[in-house]
């Protein structure tokens, strides 16, 4: 039947074969990493931290696929010492060209091996906060606690300030509280260590601590210092500052606030300059 001359013809067809290999080598190929990709980040799973199951399902997917790219290339007859050479050329001139990315995969490298932070954990760098997704070679990718995606280059993290929020168990919450001159530190100071003590967020060990921070044109400054978990953090900072609001109208404690005075246009004109009640 003439379709299957036609198909016989294609089937002896010599760049018809080299095709289909082609194709079915980089399908197995990809399937195959995938899949061992997978049955290793399992396995790190058990015993490593999310970092490194990042790091191990890449590594192990991004080797397969080489080798992949290599039969393909060997199947084609493509000869490795040229390319070896065109590669060599290729990087000296990317080399000039892609500085910044060099850089940036280098700081990649020290960060995975320093593990300032890992994946899960929240950082703040320069005027960001986030959690982190994931540390690749040329950036870190942060979801920000509004849900917003970000993207630090890695050589940026490198040269700055890194701030992990919740590498310890356990975190400070700090308030400053403002008291008026006439207020009696002491009374407030236990008023304010007694309200720790019945806040169960808050723990016992390390103690609850008042200190005078600041003697301030308006009145004193108290830096109000109490632990708790770290995942309940602002959850308790919020719940502190209500509190200590709610004790001190109960117990009558004033909270200072400036005072503005102002003198009218008519009062300079008629010769009176004394200030109006303040407001």
């Amino acid at each position: 039947m003439a379709w299957l001359d036609t198909l016989r013809g294609y089937l002896e067809n010599d760049t018809v074969v080299l095709a289909t290999r082609v194709v079915l080598t980089v399908l197995i190929g990809w399937l195959f990493a995938r899949g061992l990709s997978r049955l290793i980040a399992k396995l790190v799973a058990k015993h490593g931290t999310a970092q490194q199951v990042l790091v191990a399902r890449r590594g192990v997917l991004y080797l397969v696929l080489s080798l992949v790219l290599l039969s393909v290339l060997r199947q084609l007859g493509l000869d490795f010492g040229v390319l070896l050479g065109a590669a060599g050329i290729l990087t000296v001139a990317l080399g000039f060209a892609s500085q910044t990315s060099a850089s940036n995969v280098i700081s990649g490298l020290f960060l995975l091996g320093e593990q300032t932070f890992v994946v899960g954990e929240v950082i703040q760098v320069g005027g960001t906060t986030g959690e982190v997704l994931s540390i690749d070679l040329l950036s870190v990718k942060l979801r920000t606690l509004d849900n917003l995606y970000v993207r630090v280059p890695n050589e940026t993290l490198i040269k700055s300030e890194i701030v992990n929020l919740t590498r310890f168990p356990i975190r400070r919450v700090e308030l400053l509280v403002p008291l008026a001159y006439k207020e009696d530190i002491g009374v407030v100071s236990e008023l304010l260590i007694k309200l720790a003590e019945r806040t169960p967020e808050v723990f016992v060990e390390p103690k609850p601590e008042v200190h005078v921070q600041e003697l301030a044109q308006t009145g004193v400054v108290l830096r109000y210092l109490v632990w708790t978990r770290r995942e309940g953090w602002y959850e308790l900072r919020t719940k502190m500052m209500r509190r200590v609001k709610d004790e001190f109208d109960a117990a009558g404690i004033e909270v200072p606030f400036p005072h503005l005075s102002y003198v009218s246009v008519s009062d300079v004109a008629a010769g009176s300059a004394g200030p109006k009640q303040p407001h």
